[in-house]
């Protein structure tokens, strides 16, 4: 199948599935990863090897994305305010997996090979790799639940910063795996050039996000400011793939010194970026599980997946727990947030790959290298954690009851109805109502239109504080007129069942602050108004009830 055809089947398989998933109360994200294993390598081989090699800039692209989306929520005022919790956690839990992994898939790989040394090498690969958390399932599954809190924001930090606690940890520990196997390595140089490399994708991502801010002031069009963004997004990717940079490092560097710097002006782009990446998001994903290969492997290493998986997962809650206490988080963090870190993903993979590439030529049996071992072990674990990750992170954030918080005006505004924001105090005018007490209806209330009514309850017109403004001098008159003789013609109404969302768009295209409503039953019986005034303050408070932190 050509590429076109491979695009296509991912995204749309990968839709079904999660559709499928998600009727079934699991995160949408487990269906991607399920529809890649069913069509890849572990499946029906409808994409192979060549494909993946060839989707890969695709991959590099999501990555970049969710690198950048991820930066834009860390404000300096949560580092700030959070600093030294994320900081307790971060090291806790990285540490607690790093450690317990690396014990304990030394003594099963002792136990195989029989060689101490090789296992010890073997155990500090291993323990490296089990400290990455994947920051784009996480992520994922916060959006798809849109929550929001102090264990969201904690998560987020935590998945952004792990990148570079497991980047620091794998370098020290592959370099320590070599000089143990075969004494060629030196561990100051490889501390030095992983320091580099962070640093480096650090200083390239606000570089970057530094020119992005300076273009951005004088294009207020939001289409260029949307492709100029992309422009950059991608060259930063390109940039990091070639000087051997961490891809996600550096986009988040952009999104955190633009969304620090320029909050207002980066908001509308952080969120037509989100909008329009689900597509992209869906192939890495499905991808993600074509690729991973479970087939073929000895009994033997699924003791050490099943090992590594309970392993780093203990390690992840326990470590994330020690870290919130000490810091003293807030109690949700502390009791939570290890549920959030089991997803493990593509850095882990690539990691692991790095790692074959090293030591691929020590021999742990007579048909399997430790680089071999090492692959096929974190493959399939990837699979495992990608599996339940999702679903621990959804309990996670239900269990502390965040979910459904990160509400915005639109979505609001897209449930309501007309007659969910009517002025409770506008009621329609008899026709036969003198023009007395229809001032004192507008002095006592602030609305600006009130519908005319006849006798048998159906509109005819409206009265508008415009129309009145002549009489206002005139009081004689105000004893003899009535409604009827000062209203002005209906030029548009709506509808009580109508949706909110239309009617505010209507509203604004015809340049109007008030519309007079009718039951919408076909009877055209007038029964309120939608003031703009009124609506909005309505839809701020029902925003107001619905994130309010229970």
């Amino acid at each position: 199948m050509g590429l076109l055809t491979i695009i296509g089947l991912c995204i749309f398989c990968g839709v079904i599935g999660a559709w499928i998933f998600q009727k079934l109360h699991v995160p949408q994200v487990v269906g991607y990863i399920v529809i890649g294993v069913l069509i890849g390598q572990s499946g029906f081989h409808l994409v192979d090897q060549a494909d993946i090699l060839a989707l890969r800039p695709f991959n590099l692209f999501a990555l970049g994305l969710i690198g950048f989306l991820v930066g834009g929520e860390l404000h300096g005022s949560i580092f700030k305010k959070y600093g030294k919790q994320f900081t307790a956690i971060l090291l806790g839990e990285g540490l607690g997996a790093f450690f317990l992994v690396g014990i304990t898939s030394t003594l099963i790989v002792q136990m195989v090979c029989h060689d101490w040394v090789i296992s010890l090498a073997a155990g500090t690969v291993f323990g490296a790799i089990a400290s990455a958390t994947d920051p784009a399932s996480t992520i994922d599954v916060l959006w798809e639940y849109r929550t929001a809190g102090v264990l969201t924001t904690a998560i987020v930090a935590i998945v952004a910063l792990d990148d570079a606690l497991a980047m620091t940890l794998y370098g020290i520990g592959t370099s320590a795996a070599q000089m143990l196997t075969s004494g060629s390595a030196d561990l100051g140089q490889e501390v030095i050039k992983v320091a580099v490399e962070l640093f480096g994708s650090v200083i390239l991502g606000l570089a970057a996000g530094y020119g992005l801010n300076l273009i951005l002031r004088f294009l207020p069009q939001k289409e260029r400011r949307l492709g100029l963004a992309l422009g950059v997004i991608l060259l930063t990717i390109s940039a990091a793939v070639i000087f051997k940079m961490d891809v996600i490092l550096a986009t988040m560097s952009i999104g955190i010194l633009l969304t620090n710097i320029a909050p207002r002006r980066s908001k509308e782009l952080f969120e037509v970026i989100r909008s329009f990446s689900a597509p992209i998001y869906i192939l890495f994903f499905v991808l993600v599980g074509a690729r991973l290969n479970i087939t073929g492997m000895p009994p033997w290493l699924w003791i050490l997946v099943a090992a590594y998986v309970v392993m780093r997962s203990l390690g992840k809650w326990l470590g994330s727990y020690w870290g919130g206490r000490i810091s003293k988080a807030e109690p949700v963090v502390s009791r939570y947030m290890g549920f959030s870190l089991f997803a493990q993903g593509g850095v882990a993979v690539g990691l692991s790959i790095m790692a074959s590439q090293h030591l691929n030529e020590i021999a742990i049996t007579e048909t399997m290298s430790l680089g071999d071992m090492i692959v096929f072990t974190v493959t399939a674990t990837t699979l495992v954690v990608q599996l339940i990750g999702p679903a621990c992170t959804r309990y996670a954030v239900r269990a502390a009851g965040e979910v459904d918080k990160n509400i915005t005006e639109e979505d609001v505004i897209a449930e309501l109805t007309v007659g969910d924001v009517m002025n409770p105090d506008v009621q329609p005018i008899p026709e036969d109502l003198p023009l007395s007490v229809v001032l004192k209806r507008f002095t006592d209330n602030d609305a600006l239109v009130y519908p005319v009514v006849s006798m048998e309850g159906k509109i005819i017109g409206v009265l508008t504080f415009d129309s009145l403004k002549e009489l206002l001098g005139d009081a004689n008159s105000w004893q003899w007129l009535v409604a009827s003789d000062v209203m002005e013609p209906v030029d548009e109404k709506t509808t009580q069942p109508s949706k909110l969302a239309d009617v505010l768009d209507d509203m604004n295209r015809m340049q109007v602050e008030a519309l007079p409503v009718t039951r919408g039953d076909g009877t055209d019986s007038a029964v309120g108004v939608i003031d703009l005034r009124y609506a909005r303050r309505r839809v701020r408070e029902e925003l107001i009830r619905r994130t309010a932190i229970i």
